[in-house]
């Protein structure tokens, strides 16, 4: 945090009990006339740039594993589809394989949000590391016993739950010790690093899902699309297995070594937050809706606009450039957290993105031909950007920095839930109401109208309900719910590591 923050004052003896009661200041006297002890701030100018920046990039980067991931999958539907026409593509098989990791996902998140908390921020991140890099191996060699079309649907189903356990535990361990990083990072700058190591890994990765398909049908051809779906999420194995050093070497946050919690009061916890979690939840669930359903699905449309007779090479192609808008809309994004806040920005690019969905329904008769989809795509794009640029890159941000960092794990992993859930929830739903739609163009309308709409929902919510973010929210946010409760008769001199030497497994 900045130098010029002000700084808690802790009483000798009182284990980093802050001196908030009776709404003291942080400048005011310590009880019983104990001289106050400052704790010396986050940002250490005695390290250099790498030693504050390296812990935020270990923790945070392994979400490119999720966005790889997840992106992927639809290609190598597609892919599927084409194999399998009859026993793939015409069965709920489709359906399974793509939506099946976000119910893997949940279960993840909510486990690894609770370890994060009780036991090791570092520790759930290695144990989530090594669960992605088995079952992205396992998906990639799965096999249906005697060549059975049905056991390797089923096998890749399973091992695709299982990897998004592994992913899930990337959200609440790796994001939130990512938040708490950035306190020794330069105030001013700690958004964007935050978000360049978060939602920008998933868009980067989601752009890198899209090219490598293509490519392979390229090298492959699509006489041997077998290889070419197997390597393609092979390739997932690779960044778990590059991070398992960095991550091996990184210490606890310091943040949490100071403010973690032995004894969880779960009334006064849920008393104090359940209002901005629900908040943060409902925009997390819209945003996810949109992004990984469109996402999933944007090949099976760009191949209805260029037609069965195009090569399967052309449309992973169009869908390379369709999620390259993510780049500018999460880049821009970051930068705007730190100028203008996470709540102004959010607000700004969900309720952009409702209104271009609105204009894109609109004029889709004429955009879903042939001939024009350049405009297509650069309109889709668009579309795309300002959701990056609004709630993909800063609803993570309000998750991580809207609560206190003893209960940040478990809070993070219930709002990102909810979005996997919205996710989960939008594969299904995208699908239905097109089948339902009564022509071809409200076919390629209607998802744009539902997501629009939701989109202008979230807008609202942000503007009204989103409480402010600014440079040191979470040491401030962690001094206030020390001083909430100590009113209620919390010992808050119970809570830090007392020895910052002490493992979490040793304690």
């Amino acid at each position: 945090m900045s130098t010029d923050h002000k700084s808690i004052s802790y009483a000798p003896g009182d284990s980093g009990k802050a001196n908030f009661q009776n709404g003291a200041s942080e400048k005011g006297p310590a009880p019983l006339g104990e001289a106050p002890v400052e704790v010396s701030p986050l940002e250490n100018p005695q390290k250099t740039r790498w030693e504050r920046s390296w812990p935020t990039i270990a923790c945070g980067a392994g979400l490119f594993s999720d966005g790889y991931l997840n992106g992927v999958i639809g290609s190598v539907n597609t892919m599927l589809g084409t194999i399998y026409p009859d026993t793939y593509a015409n069965s709920p098989a489709s359906q399974n394989v793509s939506s099946i990791v976000f119910a893997g996902t949940v279960v993840g998140m909510l486990a690894f949000g609770y370890t994060s908390d009780h036991w090791s921020r570092k520790w759930s991140l290695m144990v989530s590391t090594v669960i992605l890099f088995i079952f992205a191996a396992l998906s990639a060699g799965a096999y249906g016993a005697g060549g059975n079309q049905y056991g390797l649907f089923a096998a890749l189903t399973a091992y695709r739950f299982f990897l998004g356990i592994g992913i899930g535990g990337e959200y609440p361990a790796g994001s939130v010790a990512a938040a708490e990083n950035t306190g020794e990072l330069k105030s001013g700058h700690r958004n964007r690093w935050f978000i360049m190591f978060t939602n920008f890994q998933i868009d980067f990765a989601y752009v890198v899902s899209a090219i490598v398909p293509m490519i392979l049908v390229l090298i492959f051809t699509e006489n041997h699309l077998r290889a070419a779906w197997r390597v393609a999420l092979g390739l997932g194995v690779i960044p778990p297995l590059s991070l398992m050093y960095l991550r091996l070497k990184m210490n606890e946050p310091e943040e949490f070594n100071r403010e973690r919690m032995h004894k969880f009061p779960v009334w006064l916890i849920v008393k104090f937050y359940w209002k901005r979690l629900t908040v943060v939840s409902l925009i997390w669930f819209v945003y996810d809706f949109s992004a990984y359903s469109f996402t999933i699905y944007s090949s099976a449309w760009l191949k209805i606009i260029l037609g069965d007779t195009a090569p399967m090479w052309k449309t992973f192609g169009w869908n390379t450039v369709t999620n390259l808008f993510y780049i500018p809309g999460s880049a821009l994004g970051a930068f705007a957290s730190d100028w203008i806040g996470p709540q102004s920005t959010l607000a700004i690019g969900v309720g952009l993105q409702g209104v271009i969905g609105f204009i894109m329904s609109g004029c889709y008769k004429w955009l879903a031909t042939p001939e024009n989809v350049a405009a297509f795509v650069v309109v889709f794009g668009i579309f795309l950007a300002l959701g990056e640029f609004g709630p993909g890159d800063n609803i993570g941000l309000c998750a991580a920095k809207t609560s206190a960092t003893a209960i940040r794990g478990q809070y993070y992993s219930y709002a990102a839930a909810a979005g996997k859930i919205g996710a989960f929830v939008g594969t299904y739903v995208i699908p239905i109401a097109q089948k339902n739609a009564p022509n071809e163009i409200r076919k390629g309308q209607d998802p744009f109208f539902i997501s629009s709409s939701l989109c202008i929902f979230s807008a609202a919510l942000t503007i009204f309900l989103m409480p402010k973010i600014d440079q040191d929210t979470i040491t401030d946010e962690d001094a206030k719910f020390r001083a909430f409760l100590e009113a209620n008769g919390y010992d808050t001199g119970t809570m830090g590591n007392h020895s910052q030497s002490t493992s979490p497994d040793q304690e």
